[in-house]
Protein backbone atom coordinates (compact mmCIF):
# COMPACT_ATOMS: atom_id res chain seq x y z
CA UNK A 1 0.00 0.00 0.00
CA UNK A 2 1.40 3.69 -1.01
CA UNK A 3 1.46 6.02 1.57
CA UNK A 4 -1.15 7.90 -0.56
CA UNK A 5 -3.70 5.25 -0.25
CA UNK A 6 -2.88 4.51 3.39
CA UNK A 7 -3.48 8.01 4.41
CA UNK A 8 -6.93 8.01 2.06
CA UNK A 9 -8.16 4.66 3.89
CA UNK A 10 -7.09 6.12 7.39
CA UNK A 11 -8.87 9.46 6.58
CA UNK A 12 -12.04 7.19 5.46
CA UNK A 13 -12.00 5.33 8.15
CA UNK A 14 -12.11 8.57 10.58
CA UNK A 15 -14.93 9.85 8.27
CA UNK A 16 -17.02 6.61 9.15
CA UNK A 17 -16.07 6.73 12.80
CA UNK A 18 -17.43 10.32 13.17
CA UNK A 19 -20.19 9.56 11.32
CA UNK A 20 -21.19 6.43 13.59
CA UNK A 21 -20.87 8.31 16.35
CA UNK A 22 -23.05 11.50 15.59
CA UNK A 23 -25.96 9.01 14.72
CA UNK A 24 -25.40 7.58 17.78
CA UNK A 25 -25.45 10.55 19.88
CA UNK A 26 -28.79 11.41 17.70
CA UNK A 27 -30.57 8.53 18.25
CA UNK A 28 -29.82 9.24 22.37
CA UNK A 29 -30.51 12.71 22.71
CA UNK A 30 -33.86 13.36 23.85
CA UNK A 31 -37.14 13.48 21.68
CA UNK A 32 -39.12 16.82 22.08
CA UNK A 33 -42.08 16.30 24.65
CA UNK A 34 -45.38 16.19 22.88
CA UNK A 35 -48.21 18.97 23.39
CA UNK A 36 -49.64 18.62 26.31
CA UNK A 37 -53.98 17.48 25.57
CA UNK A 38 -54.94 19.65 28.84
CA UNK A 39 -57.35 22.28 27.64
CA UNK A 40 -56.71 26.13 28.61
CA UNK A 41 -60.28 25.24 30.91
CA UNK A 42 -58.32 22.03 32.83
CA UNK A 43 -55.61 24.21 33.23
CA UNK A 44 -57.52 27.17 34.73
CA UNK A 45 -59.19 24.61 37.10
CA UNK A 46 -55.94 22.83 38.42
CA UNK A 47 -54.42 26.12 39.42
CA UNK A 48 -57.70 27.27 40.64
CA UNK A 49 -56.64 28.57 44.25
CA UNK A 50 -53.49 30.30 43.59
CA UNK A 51 -52.25 33.19 45.07
CA UNK A 52 -53.50 36.33 43.68
CA UNK A 53 -50.63 37.50 41.77
CA UNK A 54 -50.87 34.44 40.47
CA UNK A 55 -54.44 34.23 39.83
CA UNK A 56 -53.78 37.33 37.39
CA UNK A 57 -51.24 35.77 35.67
CA UNK A 58 -53.32 32.79 35.12
CA UNK A 59 -56.42 35.36 34.40
CA UNK A 60 -53.95 36.31 31.10
CA UNK A 61 -53.02 32.36 29.99
CA UNK A 62 -52.14 32.48 26.79
CA UNK A 63 -52.60 35.98 25.84
CA UNK A 64 -50.07 38.06 24.25
CA UNK A 65 -49.27 41.44 26.34
CA UNK A 66 -48.67 44.70 24.65
CA UNK A 67 -46.42 47.20 26.09
CA UNK A 68 -43.33 45.62 25.79
CA UNK A 69 -40.46 46.50 28.26
CA UNK A 70 -41.89 48.79 30.81
CA UNK A 71 -45.05 46.03 30.86
CA UNK A 72 -42.54 43.10 31.77
CA UNK A 73 -41.03 45.25 34.21
CA UNK A 74 -44.03 46.47 35.82
CA UNK A 75 -45.28 43.32 35.69
CA UNK A 76 -41.87 41.49 37.91
CA UNK A 77 -42.33 44.71 40.14
CA UNK A 78 -45.84 43.05 41.44
CA UNK A 79 -44.42 39.45 41.65
CA UNK A 80 -41.36 40.63 43.54
CA UNK A 81 -40.84 38.57 46.29
CA UNK A 82 -42.10 35.43 44.10
CA UNK A 83 -40.66 32.48 42.41
CA UNK A 84 -40.35 33.81 38.77
CA UNK A 85 -39.47 31.44 35.40
CA UNK A 86 -39.83 33.96 32.05
CA UNK A 87 -39.37 31.87 28.72
CA UNK A 88 -37.87 33.70 25.99
CA UNK A 89 -39.91 32.03 22.68
CA UNK A 90 -40.99 32.60 19.00
CA UNK A 91 -43.33 31.22 17.14
CA UNK A 92 -40.66 30.83 14.39
CA UNK A 93 -38.11 29.21 16.44
CA UNK A 94 -37.77 25.01 16.01
CA UNK A 95 -36.24 24.79 19.98
CA UNK A 96 -38.82 26.83 21.49
CA UNK A 97 -41.29 24.72 19.73
CA UNK A 98 -39.17 21.41 20.98
CA UNK A 99 -39.32 22.38 24.36
CA UNK A 100 -42.94 24.18 24.50
CA UNK A 101 -44.87 20.62 25.91
CA UNK A 102 -42.26 21.29 28.40
CA UNK A 103 -43.34 24.27 29.82
CA UNK A 104 -47.04 23.60 29.09
CA UNK A 105 -47.20 20.66 31.66
CA UNK A 106 -44.71 22.16 34.37
CA UNK A 107 -46.62 25.76 34.32
CA UNK A 108 -49.43 23.88 35.83
CA UNK A 109 -47.28 21.66 37.97
CA UNK A 110 -45.85 24.70 39.49
CA UNK A 111 -48.01 27.39 38.73
CA UNK A 112 -49.46 27.66 42.52
CA UNK A 113 -45.98 28.57 43.41
CA UNK A 114 -44.15 29.98 40.30
CA UNK A 115 -44.89 32.77 37.91
CA UNK A 116 -44.93 32.08 34.81
CA UNK A 117 -43.94 34.92 31.98
CA UNK A 118 -43.35 33.94 28.60
CA UNK A 119 -41.31 36.42 26.35
CA UNK A 120 -42.85 36.64 22.18
CA UNK A 121 -39.20 37.92 20.89
CA UNK A 122 -38.82 38.93 16.87
CA UNK A 123 -42.21 38.25 16.25
CA UNK A 124 -45.83 39.02 15.23
CA UNK A 125 -48.23 38.95 17.59
CA UNK A 126 -50.59 36.86 14.85
CA UNK A 127 -48.25 34.31 14.49
CA UNK A 128 -47.48 33.97 18.23
CA UNK A 129 -51.38 33.79 19.02
CA UNK A 130 -51.45 30.78 15.98
CA UNK A 131 -48.97 29.01 17.63
CA UNK A 132 -50.56 29.44 21.22
CA UNK A 133 -53.31 28.07 20.06
CA UNK A 134 -51.91 24.57 19.11
CA UNK A 135 -49.53 25.40 22.63
CA UNK A 136 -51.64 26.96 24.77
CA UNK A 137 -49.75 27.80 28.47
CA UNK A 138 -50.71 28.88 31.78
CA UNK A 139 -49.39 32.42 31.60
CA UNK A 140 -49.10 35.41 29.15
CA UNK A 141 -46.25 36.10 26.86
CA UNK A 142 -45.03 40.13 26.53
CA UNK A 143 -45.23 41.38 22.89
CA UNK A 144 -41.29 42.14 22.04
CA UNK A 145 -41.48 42.49 18.08
CA UNK A 146 -38.15 44.22 18.25
CA UNK A 147 -36.39 42.11 20.45
CA UNK A 148 -35.07 44.83 23.27
CA UNK A 149 -37.38 43.24 26.22
CA UNK A 150 -35.81 39.96 25.60
CA UNK A 151 -32.43 41.20 25.32
CA UNK A 152 -32.68 43.49 28.51
CA UNK A 153 -34.17 40.61 30.91
CA UNK A 154 -32.43 37.90 29.27
CA UNK A 155 -29.06 39.03 28.53
CA UNK A 156 -28.80 37.26 25.32
CA UNK A 157 -30.21 37.72 21.75
CA UNK A 158 -30.57 33.67 21.62
CA UNK A 159 -33.74 32.26 21.67
CA UNK A 160 -34.99 29.89 23.79
CA UNK A 161 -33.81 31.55 26.79
CA UNK A 162 -35.39 30.98 30.38
CA UNK A 163 -34.64 33.04 33.35
CA UNK A 164 -35.19 31.81 37.12
CA UNK A 165 -35.80 34.33 39.48
CA UNK A 166 -36.00 33.61 43.26
CA UNK A 167 -37.47 35.46 46.17
CA UNK A 168 -34.84 37.35 47.08
CA UNK A 169 -34.54 38.21 43.22
CA UNK A 170 -31.41 36.36 42.59
CA UNK A 171 -31.42 35.63 39.06
CA UNK A 172 -29.76 32.51 36.92
CA UNK A 173 -30.03 32.27 32.99
CA UNK A 174 -30.22 28.70 31.10
CA UNK A 175 -29.62 29.03 27.53
CA UNK A 176 -31.18 26.74 24.99
CA UNK A 177 -34.32 24.24 25.26
CA UNK A 178 -35.61 22.48 28.45
CA UNK A 179 -36.64 19.22 26.53
CA UNK A 180 -37.21 17.42 29.59
CA UNK A 181 -40.13 18.41 32.55
CA UNK A 182 -36.93 16.64 34.86
CA UNK A 183 -34.75 18.70 33.85
CA UNK A 184 -36.77 22.07 34.29
CA UNK A 185 -37.93 20.99 37.58
CA UNK A 186 -34.44 20.68 38.71
CA UNK A 187 -33.97 24.24 37.64
CA UNK A 188 -37.02 25.44 38.92
CA UNK A 189 -36.05 23.54 42.45
CA UNK A 190 -32.74 25.22 42.69
CA UNK A 191 -32.49 28.59 40.73
CA UNK A 192 -36.47 29.66 41.79
CA UNK A 193 -37.31 27.90 44.75
CA UNK A 194 -33.91 27.34 46.29
CA UNK A 195 -32.35 29.79 48.84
Amino acid sequence: MTPRSLTIALAAVAAIALLVVGLTQLSSSPKPLAPSMMTMAQMRARLTGSPPALEMLHAQAGQIVSGGLPALRARLASLRGMPVVINKWASWCEPCREEFGVFQRVSVSRGREVAFLGIDTQDTDAHALAFLRSFPVSYPSFSDPGGQAGLAITESSFTPVTVFLNRRGATFIHQGPFLSVAKLEQDIARYALGA
